[in-house]
């Protein structure tokens, strides 16, 4: 497949953070006094690629708008510490395969994520070093579509593609215009795609084969 910079999703691309997700989000639940209620990695993956906002109305419908984002903003503060320490699960093959893929290819990441949780993946999987730029919606408050064209503008790309798991991921690359790469082995679905993958080392294949 021709390209000249490979744009990432996070989760359910690169890692599976859920468990660990959930564990933090079990530690505010009980600071904030909430012991009625369970947060599960299957009910987090379930939300991953949605902004904060939806998130939490998904997570915690229960209570008001103005609670249950406090509570949401709360986890995702704390979720980034977890996860410093702890990390999450990486699919197998990421490391080997970033390594061969960015000594072809400039990578990049963007992810509807808080600000803080690449920087925390990076650190605790050393993975910072196969990438030239990131952007994440809790840093710049734009949907993914948005910083989506802004790592491609101001990395002067001309013809990006995008790897991702949900029909988010889908939906975010035909309003920016970019081919969207499905990685089957994620978290969600989609049916509209220019490739699709069913493991991460098949990323191998298809970017480093001669076309």
């Amino acid at each position: 497949m021709k390209t000249d910079g490979i744009i990432f999703d996070v989760d359910g691309t690169l890692w599976d953070a859920t468990q660990r997700i959930a564990e933090a989000y079990t530690v505010i639940l009980k600071r904030e006094r909430i012991a009625n209620k369970v947060i599960t990695a299957d009910m987090l993956a379930s939300v991953m690629g949605l902004l904060n906002e939806d998130i939490a109305a998904r997570l915690f419908p229960e209570l008001p708008y103005e609670r249950r984002m406090r509570l949401i903003e709360a986890c995702c503060e704390f979720e980034c510490e977890y996860l410093r320490k702890h990390g999450g699960r990486l699919f197998p093959h990421v490391v080997d395969v970033l390594k061969q893929l960015s000594a072809k290819y400039p990578l990049y990441i963007v992810s509807n994520c808080q600000d803080g949780y690449i920087e925390a993946m990076f650190a605790v999987h050393d993975l910072q070093k196969y990438f030239k730029d990131y952007e994440c919606s809790g840093r710049t408050g734009k949907p993914k579509q948005e910083n989506l064209k802004s790592i491609v503008e101001r990395n002067h790309l001309q013809a990006p593609v995008y790897i991702g798991d949900t029909r988010t991921d889908q939906t975010s690359c035909q309003k920016a215009g970019i081919p969207f790469v499905y990685a089957s082995y994620g978290f969600g679905e989609a049916d509209n795609y220019a490739a699709s993958v069913d493991t991460f080392s098949e990323l191998a294949q298809l970017f480093l084969t001669e076309q």
